[in-house]
């Protein structure tokens, strides 16, 4: 069973699989493992270097193409108007997809006008190469231009999130704009299956920490998580988690981990963070 969320005409299922870092024979048998365990949405880029055995393990599913969400990204270095074009382009043959459901900017581009960036972005939609788009990374100042500048519907923007990184005003944002947030490292890189509190509710509810997590995320309306694993266990571990729910207290606790320093992606390139 995995559940949906409607942003801005997308149907987008809340619990994704995340592929950064897996790549060859990994990349192949762990995607098949999450479509085999029931995900319905995969999540890669250009930079991951997995587009082809991404693609390679859809074709070789059970699972119908129409069934399957497919996210990919452009690199910040592709953004000016023809470059992230060609990116896309480049992105479906090594998919082998004739179009990609989510089309994201991967991270704001310091080099090109902002403008250009969602201009070129726009007019991927409109030639057919993805069925809707989104950003990535963005603040909530670039969020609000981007969404001021589109003249097609963005309907997510994929950001940190996890327990100890408060992403309450950039849900916020994206809810007033019709949008979805996708959580990239929603475990926090694996720090939070070591968290007491995350232990004591886990034990409480027979479930591992990562579920308690990932119950948190998706407990929260228009937010999406898209875990990532190597190992085939716990891929299907982490969708199992809609037989089970949090109180608003638990709830509440697991949101007051946050902290100041709590981000942990944070490149050179990346903007000025809220």
């Amino acid at each position: 069973m995995t559940l949906s969320i409607s942003a801005n005409g997308a149907e987008i299922p809340t619990i994704g699989f995340g592929t950064w870092r897996l790549t060859g024979d990994t990349a192949i048998h762990m995607v098949q493992a999450a479509l085999e365990n029931g995900y319905r949405h995969i999540d890669t880029a250009a930079a991951y270097g997995n587009e082809a055995e991404v693609g390679e393990a859809i074709r070789t599913q059970v699972t119908p193409r129409d069934r399957i969400f497919v996210t990919t990204k452009v690199w910040h270095t592709d953004l000016a108007d023809g470059a992230l074009q060609r990116s896309a382009e480049a992105s479906l043959k090594k998919l082998g997809l004739d179009q990609v459901d989510l089309l994201l900017i991967h991270w704001p581009g310091k080099n090109v006008p902002l403008a250009e960036q969602i201009k070129a972005l726009c007019d991927a939609r409109r030639r057919g190469l993805a069925r809707h788009i989104g950003v990535s990374n963005f603040t909530l100042g670039l969020l609000d231009e981007a969404v001021r500048l589109a003249d097609e519907p963005l309907v997510v923007n994929q950001v940190e999130h996890h327990p100890y990184l408060d992403q309450s005003r950039m849900l916020a944002a994206c809810r007033k704009h019709g949008m979805a947030m996708t959580s990239y490292s929603p475990i926090g890189r694996g720090e939070l299956l070591n968290d007491p509190l995350i232990a004591e509710i886990a034990e409480g509810k027979g479930k591992t920490a990562a579920q308690i997590v990932l119950r948190w995320h998706v407990e929260q309306p228009a937010n999406i998580a898209i875990p990532r694993s190597s190992n085939a266990r716990r891929v299907a571990e982490n969708i199992d988690i809609f037989d089970f729910a949090l109180t608003p207290e638990e709830m509440g606790r697991i949101s007051l981990l946050a902290k100041p320093d709590g981000r942990m992606v944070n490149p050179e390139f990346g903007p000025d963070w809220d």
